[in-house]
């Protein structure tokens, strides 16, 4: 993924500072703190920070959004900047989730970067679960410098701060005391505590206790639980663990510099990470940078999810139905700190519907407002908008015509074209059309997919009535040679009145309204084998001639 400073030519002078009757947002506001943390016309760090332990859900895709909006607001603005990504793959590998062989607990306690692949498809347990999501940011667009804690531990990057660490722990533990819920025991003997972890030197587990620390030598020693070692890692010299984590947050603000991180809601509650590191990150000269809590993002609708087994749903699993721009807007249109649900079921044709609606809104400079703003930041980043389809068709028709045509791209676009909107190749659909196949085939429960006769109801037909035989007999005589929607849609409507002697372009009665709804359940049940379904101008020129005439003629 493309890492580096980003600096295009200013949008509002390089000074940070945002054009005067500009809507403002949240993402204009953390801009702001940034800016002013970092100091006017200096260059801006925007960090943002993940464990891959497991599969990146879209809870955990806030933390990679929130930072990735700031940092584009200010690369819009012609300020130096950087989003800064840290894979915190140093973590310990805690538990062995269901599904993975239970062998593989061997490996807890180990770094995620030395735990191996089970699926044997990348390196480790940490670039198993990056993969997928590397990916997904760069369809969302999402540019940033990617670092990995193991790397930079390993390669003594950070002796210095460690060494630091140590020398002034008391200092340290000082401070973390302060916020500890739980006071110790009266009497009781207390350990002395230290802010550095080593990783057992013969069996790579972090299940290691600190016996002593030599302030001269710098020498650690310990002692593990699980192999029995007992030895010691030289802090000046060797890499062989890392600081406990209320310390390493703060430790590397410092170090990098860091003028903008969020972080969930858990981690500015009192006595938490951000909190604590507060106080922590002077130890190391540096200053906390500015911060927003993000609240949580739930799920819904996904029951027929396959790609996630169950468990909560990646970015990678939202891309298959929702657009990437629509994806950002997810995020972007909301302050960090509101919860809200992603729906997978009927709630995305809602979705669709609102997002078109605020495209129309956003063509009209005269309405350009906060909701216009949260939609410019989520077509694109700064470096341009991402993919959309040539042809716009509303979701609901593209997913209808797919459930109709059993998911063929090839028929969906005759029939498109069909129903009013025309183009020239299936290409000029996408990506929009392949949302709706996916979604139309894995997420619509399958009692409400629609399911064409593959045979007429001989028994229904035989059975008709005087006044539903003289609607199908209408139907089939006034449907136009050439299946358009519009036309269709006219006679479709229009049959209830021809049977009353009216004429098709009649203004509907109460008789004709209440015959409608009747003929339309009789159509449904001989087409679909239910009381509704997709709009049955659409079904019916997606079915076509042969096959409606087929379904509803007596033999």
């Amino acid at each position: 993924m493309p890492a580096a400073e980003r600096s295009p030519a200013p949008a509002a002078g390089a000074t940070g500072s945002r054009r005067s009757g500009e809507p403002v947002d949240w993402v204009t506001r953390a801009a702001d703190e940034a800016v002013r943390h970092a100091g006017e016309g200096n260059p801006v760090t925007c960090a943002s920070g993940a464990s891959p332990s497991g599969p990146v859900h879209l809870g955990n895709l806030r933390e990679f959004l929130t930072v990735h909006f700031v940092a584009d607001e200010l690369c819009r603005r012609g300020v130096p900047v950087r989003h800064l990504h840290s894979w915190d793959d140093y973590d310990r590998f805690r538990k062995v989730p269901a599904g993975v062989d239970p062998s593989w607990a061997e490996h807890l306690g180990r770094p995620l970067s030395g735990v191996p692949d089970p699926w044997d498809c990348h390196e480790s347990w940490a670039e198993h679960f990056k993969a997928p999501l590397r990916e997904a940011l760069a369809a969302l667009g999402v540019e940033m410098e990617e670092v990995s804690q193991t790397e930079l531990y390993r390669a003594g990057t950070y002796r210095e701060q460690i060494l630091t660490a140590m020398a002034r722990r008391h200092e340290i533990e000082e401070i973390l005391a302060r916020y500890r819920t739980k006071a110790p025991e009266a009497g009781a003997e207390q350990e002395e505590r230290f802010p550095f972890k080593p990783y057992c030197r013969q069996c790579g587990r972090d299940t290691t206790t600190v016996t002593a620390y030599d302030e001269a030598s710098t020498d650690l020693s310990y002692s593990c639980s699980v192999c029995g070692f007992t030895g010691a890692t030289n802090l000046a010299t060797q890499d062989e663990g890392k600081l406990v984590w209320k310390v390493d947050w703060p430790m590397r603000w410092a170090f990098e510099g860091v003028d903008f991180e969020p972080g969930g809601a858990d981690h500015a509650t009192p006595g938490s990470s951000y909190t604590v590191g507060k106080d922590v990150v002077r130890v190391f000269g540096g200053r906390a940078p500015s911060f927003v809590a993000y609240g949580f993002v739930g799920f819904a609708g996904m029951q027929k999810m396959s790609s996630s087994k169950g468990g909560a749903p990646t970015a990678s699993d939202a891309l298959r139905v929702l657009e990437a721009p629509i994806l950002r807007w997810l995020y972007v249109r909301r302050a960090p700190k509101q919860t809200f649900n992603i729906d997978f079921g009927p709630e995305v044709v809602r979705l669709y519907d609102e997002w078109d609606a605020l495209g129309r809104k956003a063509a009209d400079p005269s309405k350009r407002d906060a909701a216009v703003l949260a939609w410019e930041r989520a077509v694109g980043p700064a470096s341009g908008p991402l993919p959309t389809s040539p042809v716009t068709v509303p979701f609901r028709t593209l997913s209808s015509v797919a459930d109709v045509t059993a998911g063929s791209a090839e028929l969906i676009s005759q029939v498109i074209g069909h129903v009013g909107f025309a183009h020239d190749t299936v290409a000029d659909l996408e990506p929009r059309l392949s949302r709706a196949m996916a979604w139309t085939d894995e997420f619509v429960p399958a009692e409400d997919r629609t399911v064409v006769r593959s045979e007429p109801d001989t028994e229904r037909l035989a059975g008709l009535g005087e006044r539903e035989s003289a609607w199908l007999r209408l139907l089939l005589e006034h449907l136009p040679d050439e299946l358009e929607v519009e036309p269709v849609t006219t006679v479709v409507y229009g049959v209830p009145k021809l049977a009353l002697g009216l004429a098709l372009d009649a203004a509907p009665t109460e008789q004709v309204k209440a015959d409608q709804k009747e003929f339309f359940r009789l159509l449904y049940n001989l087409l679909v084998d239910k009381d509704r379904g997709p709009r049955l101008p659409t079904l019916i020129v997606a079915l076509g001639h042969d096959a409606v005439r087929r379904l509803l003629t007596v033999a």
